[in-house]
């Protein structure tokens, strides 16, 4: 799986990378067919922003976006909202005839 972490227009500490991967590595447990993971860090209307894509094995992809104050908030904020897609997904699709 790939990690990448990259800013639009400003340039990311070591320390938030490092951040970011920690919890998007974290999208694993929810679902176990991923890909690549693009975190995109910006500074829209004087605010932070944070992107947040996820590509999936069978061609899916899910996006989060958040703007917010404190960028390790957000960055949290992004992943708990892609941890609720990538969960609806899972129990949509799981094979239901066969309950476990």
């Amino acid at each position: 799986m790939q990690i990448l972490v990259s800013g639009r227009h400003l340039e990311i500490e070591d320390s938030l990378k490092e951040y970011a991967r920690d919890k998007v590595q974290k999208l694993t447990k929810f679902y176990d067919r991923i890909q690549s993971i693009e975190v995109v860090y910006d500074h829209e209307a004087g605010k932070p922003s944070v992107e947040v894509i996820v590509n999936t094995e069978p061609k899916n992809t899910f996006v989060g976006h958040e703007m917010g104050e404190d960028m390790f908030a957000v960055t949290d904020t992004v992943v708990d909202k892609l941890e609720r897609q990538l969960t609806r997904h899972k129990e949509k699709h799981r094979n239901r005839k066969h309950p476990q």
